[in-house]
């Protein structure tokens, strides 16, 4: 844990150390009264509104944040967090952070809301014309006096015209004055809508900052309730994870799956690129594959890494997948290895499975475009049946049940490419897992043969928790 009441002073006084309210001070020295009226902004719904509204300082902002708790000379987190929005980044180094230690922190501890961050983020979209545009169009139901952007959005909010499940208002005066601003909008409800179908937390938190360290039930209950947000998996311990790639070119008597060596190779690119150690297997037999299913299940090096994954590129049906030696395999009894009774190691933590195998019948492929099915099988009705019954997995498909999947035979399949670009193009974005499949669902769906008529739509099934956000890598990739 990093001493946070300790700073030793620059001066001639070596000596000299400032206390915590002396930072606290120096750094409300260093703000200007936008960013006094920012902070009183972002702690709407933290911090009581007349207790805001009083403050003209940012040691005012501070002290009630110390009052509520919010604050302390022990966490000072959400200043940081604070600071950082405004971009006030400099003054970070008084609370012993750094630009780059409050990114890693934000997705497990942020507690601005996601609706005050948009708001925030539209306020600083909104210049003085368009601003002025705005007012002109809503002039009958404003005050008469003189708003700043954030001001505006502020009384929106206070008089009812918007709040975080009803943006109405806001898009038509955006789509009207400031068109750009919408993908902030839309970036927003995608955000809310993965916070939706996440059930509530466990019980138990963690707070990380430096060290890890336990924090009380009173603490937790604290931190949960003031945070609307849906919480992240962690993703800051020694290792990202590991990556086991079963690729399957080669069968007894199925055709050789051509363009597979390019999935395998732009999935190992990628998921080396987000940290994970791979391990691929090249035409992998049922006795092979459950020896790598083994191995896995009791690797101890799980007990250091933040996620799983396993991804399988074969021939195969609905719920099941061929070995090189066309044994059928179903993915549930291939999931089955990593519960957490089978695989404590990985216990609470995500394992992620992306599958490029037919889910249905075959149809006839074009010259250059080939499908990895066989025989046709009526499909059940839910994918769900696939997954293990309990929380923390994730299994893409390449296809909804009963259809084939499309590989091209040069280039690699039209899934597992996609889902390669999304992530090298979402992860600095800081997307989620489950918006970043609803991405390549949405570019696969649009994609047909050379004839224009055979066409994917691919499917995610999933009991994850929480939130999952890799890391953005320090290198960019080129694929």
């Amino acid at each position: 844990m990093k001493s946070q009441g300790q700073h030793w002073c620059s001066s001639s006084d070596k000596n000299c150390k400032v206390s915590f309210r002396e930072k606290l001070l120096i750094i409300d020295s260093n703000l200007g009264v936008q960013d006094v009226e920012n902070l009183k902004f972002l702690c709407i719904g933290l911090v009581p509104n007349k207790k805001l509204e009083k403050s003209s300082s940012a040691s005012d902002v501070f002290e009630h944040l110390l009052a509520e708790d919010l604050l302390s000379e022990d966490d000072p987190f959400f200043l940081a967090e604070l600071l950082y929005i405004i971009r006030q980044k400099k003054l970070l180094q008084h609370l012993n952070y750094t630009k780059e230690e409050v990114e890693r922190l934000l997705p497990t501890r942020q507690r601005v809301s996601l609706f005050r961050n948009l708001l925030y983020e539209l306020s600083e979209g909104i210049d003085s014309e368009n601003l002025k545009d705005m007012i002109f169009l809503l002039k009958d139901s404003l005050p008469k006096t003189e708003m700043t952007s954030l001001s505006f959005l502020a009384f929106l909010e206070k008089q009812g015209k918007i709040d975080e499940d009803n943006l109405t208002c806001l898009e038509d005066l955006c789509t009207t004055v400031v068109p750009k601003l919408l993908r902030n909008i839309e970036k927003y409800k995608r955000e809310k809508a993965v916070q939706i179908v996440t059930p509530p937390v466990d019980k138990e938190a963690e707070s990380y900052q430096g060290e890890e360290e336990l924090v009380s039930q009173t603490d937790v209950k604290t931190f949960l309730e003031a945070l609307p947000r849906a919480t992240v998996y962690r993703m800051n311990r020694n290792h990202r994870g590991l990556c086991v790639i079963v690729n399957n070119h080669s069968f007894t008597s199925l055709k050789d799956r051509q363009g597979t060596h390019k999935d395998a190779e732009i999935l190992s690119h990628v998921f080396q690129w987000l940290g994970f150690t791979v391990h691929i297997h090249n035409n992998v037999t049922k006795v092979e594959m459950e020896e790598v299913l083994q191995r896995q299940k009791c690797n101890p090096a799980h007990a250091d890494g933040d996620c799983f994954v396993f991804c399988i590129l074969t021939h195969g049906r609905f719920g099941a997948v061929y070995s090189s030696d066309e044994a059928l395999i179903p993915i549930r009894e291939i999931m089955s290895h990593f519960t957490a009774l089978q695989c404590p190691r990985l216990a609470e933590k995500p394992k992620l499975f992306f599958i490029q195998a037919c889910q249905g019948e075959e149809i006839q492929p074009s010259v250059s475009i080939e499908a990895d099915a066989l025989n046709p099988e009526k499909a059940p009705t839910s994918l769900q049946d696939s997954i293990p019954a309990e929380a923390d997995f994730l299994l893409g498909l390449a296809t909804v049940p009963g259809y084939v999947s499309f590989r091209h035979v040069e280039e690699g399949s039209w899934y597992i490419q996609s889902l390669c670009n999304h992530l090298k193009k979402l992860v600095p974005r800081h997307e989620d897992i489950l918006s970043i499949l609803t991405a390549v669902n949405d570019d696969v769906s649009r994609r047909v043969d050379k004839q224009g008529t055979k066409k994917q739509m691919p499917q995610p099934a999933f009991t994850l928790r929480k939130k999952l956000v890799f890391p953005v890598p320090l290198d960019a990739l080129s694929l």
